[in-house]
Protein backbone atom coordinates (compact mmCIF):
# COMPACT_ATOMS: atom_id res chain seq x y z
CA UNK A 1 0.00 0.00 0.00
CA UNK A 2 1.43 3.78 -1.16
CA UNK A 3 2.42 5.34 1.75
CA UNK A 4 -0.24 9.31 1.28
CA UNK A 5 1.78 12.20 1.34
CA UNK A 6 1.21 15.85 2.28
CA UNK A 7 2.63 18.49 0.52
CA UNK A 8 2.94 21.69 2.68
CA UNK A 9 3.17 25.26 0.73
CA UNK A 10 2.91 28.09 3.64
CA UNK A 11 1.67 31.14 1.83
CA UNK A 12 0.58 34.55 2.91
CA UNK A 13 -3.13 35.81 1.26
CA UNK A 14 -3.70 35.87 -2.11
CA UNK A 15 -4.14 39.87 -1.87
CA UNK A 16 -0.86 40.62 0.44
CA UNK A 17 1.15 38.17 -2.19
CA UNK A 18 -0.71 40.36 -5.16
CA UNK A 19 0.16 43.97 -3.78
CA UNK A 20 3.90 42.46 -3.30
CA UNK A 21 4.58 42.07 -6.70
CA UNK A 22 3.26 45.02 -8.11
CA UNK A 23 5.25 47.02 -5.88
CA UNK A 24 8.48 45.28 -4.85
CA UNK A 25 8.02 41.54 -6.71
CA UNK A 26 8.84 42.88 -9.99
CA UNK A 27 11.48 44.86 -10.05
CA UNK A 28 13.29 43.13 -7.22
CA UNK A 29 13.39 39.86 -9.04
CA UNK A 30 14.72 41.48 -12.10
CA UNK A 31 17.78 43.12 -9.51
CA UNK A 32 18.30 39.09 -7.69
CA UNK A 33 17.95 37.17 -11.26
CA UNK A 34 20.68 39.21 -12.54
CA UNK A 35 23.11 39.28 -9.32
CA UNK A 36 22.20 35.22 -8.98
CA UNK A 37 23.24 34.62 -12.28
CA UNK A 38 26.51 36.96 -12.22
CA UNK A 39 27.53 34.82 -8.88
CA UNK A 40 26.57 31.78 -10.80
CA UNK A 41 29.52 32.67 -13.68
CA UNK A 42 32.16 32.29 -10.49
CA UNK A 43 33.24 29.59 -8.91
CA UNK A 44 33.08 31.49 -5.47
CA UNK A 45 29.69 32.65 -5.86
CA UNK A 46 27.88 29.39 -7.41
CA UNK A 47 26.46 28.09 -3.73
CA UNK A 48 25.12 31.52 -3.22
CA UNK A 49 23.84 32.34 -6.50
CA UNK A 50 22.33 28.66 -6.98
CA UNK A 51 20.60 29.01 -3.56
CA UNK A 52 19.06 32.44 -4.84
CA UNK A 53 17.61 31.23 -7.92
CA UNK A 54 15.85 28.53 -6.02
CA UNK A 55 14.29 31.20 -4.27
CA UNK A 56 13.30 33.37 -6.88
CA UNK A 57 9.65 32.08 -6.90
CA UNK A 58 9.49 33.04 -2.76
CA UNK A 59 11.42 36.74 -3.49
CA UNK A 60 8.97 37.91 -6.20
CA UNK A 61 5.00 36.63 -5.44
CA UNK A 62 5.63 35.37 -1.82
CA UNK A 63 5.21 31.45 -2.72
CA UNK A 64 6.35 29.55 0.02
CA UNK A 65 9.17 26.62 -0.29
CA UNK A 66 7.41 23.09 -1.32
CA UNK A 67 7.99 20.98 1.84
CA UNK A 68 6.97 17.08 1.16
CA UNK A 69 5.72 15.15 3.99
CA UNK A 70 4.74 11.48 4.12
CA UNK A 71 3.19 9.31 7.05
CA UNK A 72 5.53 6.43 8.51
CA UNK A 73 5.10 4.37 11.19
CA UNK A 74 2.64 6.67 12.21
CA UNK A 75 4.68 9.18 12.35
CA UNK A 76 4.63 12.82 9.88
CA UNK A 77 8.30 12.80 8.41
CA UNK A 78 9.55 15.07 5.95
CA UNK A 79 10.46 13.43 2.37
CA UNK A 80 13.66 13.92 0.88
CA UNK A 81 13.56 13.79 -2.83
CA UNK A 82 16.58 12.32 -4.45
CA UNK A 83 18.26 14.38 -6.66
CA UNK A 84 19.99 13.27 -9.85
CA UNK A 85 24.30 12.90 -9.38
CA UNK A 86 26.08 15.42 -8.94
CA UNK A 87 28.82 14.65 -11.52
CA UNK A 88 25.76 14.77 -14.00
CA UNK A 89 24.20 18.19 -12.28
CA UNK A 90 27.42 19.60 -12.58
CA UNK A 91 28.11 18.49 -16.47
CA UNK A 92 24.72 19.93 -16.90
CA UNK A 93 25.90 23.34 -15.25
CA UNK A 94 28.62 23.69 -16.96
CA UNK A 95 27.39 22.87 -20.57
CA UNK A 96 23.64 23.89 -20.77
CA UNK A 97 22.72 25.14 -17.61
CA UNK A 98 24.62 28.61 -16.70
CA UNK A 99 23.88 29.89 -19.81
CA UNK A 100 20.18 28.32 -20.43
CA UNK A 101 19.36 29.84 -17.01
CA UNK A 102 20.09 33.23 -18.43
CA UNK A 103 17.44 33.22 -21.58
CA UNK A 104 15.10 31.50 -19.32
CA UNK A 105 15.26 33.90 -16.43
CA UNK A 106 15.55 36.98 -18.95
CA UNK A 107 11.77 35.31 -20.64
CA UNK A 108 10.47 34.73 -17.37
CA UNK A 109 10.59 38.05 -16.92
CA UNK A 110 9.23 39.06 -19.69
CA UNK A 111 6.45 37.05 -19.34
CA UNK A 112 5.82 38.52 -16.11
CA UNK A 113 5.72 42.34 -17.32
CA UNK A 114 2.22 41.40 -19.16
CA UNK A 115 -0.81 40.85 -17.83
CA UNK A 116 -1.27 37.59 -20.71
CA UNK A 117 2.14 36.07 -19.49
CA UNK A 118 1.97 36.35 -15.84
CA UNK A 119 0.60 32.93 -15.31
CA UNK A 120 3.62 31.43 -17.61
CA UNK A 121 6.11 33.77 -16.01
CA UNK A 122 5.36 32.71 -12.72
CA UNK A 123 5.24 29.24 -13.97
CA UNK A 124 8.85 29.69 -15.46
CA UNK A 125 10.07 31.21 -12.36
CA UNK A 126 9.21 28.14 -10.64
CA UNK A 127 11.40 25.75 -12.39
CA UNK A 128 14.43 28.10 -12.59
CA UNK A 129 16.56 25.44 -10.44
CA UNK A 130 15.91 22.77 -12.54
CA UNK A 131 16.80 25.03 -15.89
CA UNK A 132 20.21 25.93 -14.05
CA UNK A 133 20.80 22.74 -12.37
CA UNK A 134 18.71 19.89 -13.04
CA UNK A 135 17.71 20.43 -9.54
CA UNK A 136 13.91 18.32 -8.33
CA UNK A 137 11.72 20.06 -6.61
Amino acid sequence: MATPTVVVTPVPALWIRALWFLFVGWYLGAIVSAIAWLLNLTIIGLPLGAWLINRLPVIITLRGLNQNWRIQDGMLVQQVIQQRPLWLRALYFIFIGWWFSGIWMALAYIATLSLIGIPIGFWMYGRIGAITTLYRI
